[in-house]
């Protein structure tokens, strides 16, 4: 593909994520241009492409995919319809920029890795938090080996009262996949192994529970709950995840939970040479110099142009250099992965030995 050509995109979803994935290539003009839209509720589409100046807008996924004007699409839709939309677009030949998490199961997972493989195509999974410039700056500073070997990782994302949508999609498995655990746990998940430098994992030992969300407590701002629905996901989970080289990570989320705490993301990386620390925007190093602890706070750089203007154009390079992403399906398939092991563990109460054949 021509270095410079333009990518013409199809956005499959055109609800919150799907307009901030909209906005976010509108910035890139020379790069993408926005062809078709579509949505299940086909008047939220039409709204799309009338503010948008979106030329063609399609009644069903389908019908876009099926554009040959359409390079690649953009999945921003319920986690069930993750995999079926992500094979049938690139079995018709399409890159995909696919919404986390990547599917709602490991089987569900591995259909899409073995579509990407046979395609050939570019299948990416956005995870914005790895492209801030917070995570790039202590990334950068990995890399050169200032941490020393990472052996130990803490990371979670606690909402203190944050359910949403109660009884709609979000909180009924066979549609969701799970709760906090594979809605921002997923992300969390995302950011530990790029940071501790993508180490293999091979058991997990983790819990589940389900305290608020039966009882209708806990109830957060986002989304409109339908109380005649139903919740039969988690409210809390924590997991040990162990790795091939040795190290740990631990992971702990929650929509509800009775605790103090800020409602934002965290992360702490333990090195043999020095640690990071990340608390929603704010991060800093750590070390120690002539016997004294070090702590070092990172800054914003000037004119930062956000993580989503960076992952979009990365996902536009790689269509342009056909190479892999970032995050690529392997990187989707590795969380789900995690994701199935910490279910499976909080049933059966026992440590779960990952299985890497696709």
């Amino acid at each position: 593909m021509n270095s410079k050509e333009q990518i013409r995109l199809g956005i499959i979803g055109a609800g919150n994520i799907g307009n901030v994935h909209i906005q976010t290539f509108g910035q890139l003009p020379e790069d993408a241009f926005i062809e078709a839209v579509t949505d299940s509720y086909y008047p939220l589409a039409q709204q799309r492409a009338a503010q948008y100046g979106i030329p063609k807008c399609y009644q069903s996924a389908e019908e876009l995919i099926a554009d040959p004007a359409v390079d690649a699409v953009v999945i921003g839709v319920p986690n069930q319809w993750h995999a079926p939309l992500a094979v049938q677009a690139l079995q018709a030949g399409k890159h995909v920029l696919l919404e986390k998490p990547m599917a709602i199961d490991v089987p569900s997972a591995r259909e899409i890795v073995r579509a990407q493989r046979e395609s050939g195509k570019v299948l990416m999974i956005p995870h914005q938090m790895r492209w801030e410039w917070l995570p790039l700056q202590i990334k950068e500073q990995v890399d050169k080996g200032a941490l020393g070997h990472i052996y130990n990782a803490k990371t979670g994302w606690f909402r203190r009262k944050g359910i949403p949508g109660w009884g709609t999609w979000f909180t009924q498995r066979e549609q969701s996949g799970g709760g906090p655990l594979i809605d921002i746990g997923v992300h969390m998940l995302d950011l530990a192994f790029f940071l501790m430098g993508n180490p293999k994992p091979v058991s997990v030992y983790g819990s589940a529970y389900a305290e608020f969300g039966p009882r209708k407590r806990g109830i957060g701002t986002w989304g409109t709950p339908n109380w005649d629905g139903r919740f039969d996901v988690e409210d809390l989970a924590t997991a040990l995840i162990k790795m091939e080289d040795g190290s740990t990570l631990s992971l702990e989320v929650s929509w509800a939970v009775h605790m103090d705490t800020d409602s934002q993301h965290f992360i702490h990386l333990m090195g043999t040479e020095g640690g990071a620390s990340i608390r929603g925007g704010q991060g800093k190093l750590l070390t120690e110099t002539f016997d004294r602890a070090i702590e070092t706070s990172l800054v914003t750089p000037e004119k930062d142009e956000g993580g989503r203007v960076r992952l979009s154009r990365h996902f536009i390079e790689c269509i342009r250099e056909g190479k892999q992403p970032d995050t690529s399906a392997m990187t989707g398939f590795t969380n789900n992965l995690i994701l199935d092991a910490i279910y499976e563990s909080s049933k059966t109460g026992h440590e779960v030995i990952l299985d890497w054949n696709l």
